[in-house]
């Protein structure tokens, strides 16, 4: 199992309560919701374009 590190994130008021609301609903704590997101979203997070691809002129994608 990997350590665990504290983090301090800050996330809109509303998206903190629906975290909440998951975390309850699966019985789980508010990390593991996040980082089941981060897990399910990071091959389409990854495919976006970075800053210096945008510098780069290469738009494709941008706006998805």
């Amino acid at each position: 199992m990997a350590a665990k590190k504290k983090l301090t994130l800050y996330f809109p008021e509303e998206l903190i309560q629906k975290t909440k609301q998951e975390a309850l609903r699966h019985d789980r704590s508010m990390s593991w919701i996040i980082e089941m997101a981060w897990r399910i979203a990071q091959e389409q997070i990854e495919s976006m374009p970075g800053v210096m691809d945008l510098q780069d002129g290469n738009w494709e994608g941008a706006a998805e």
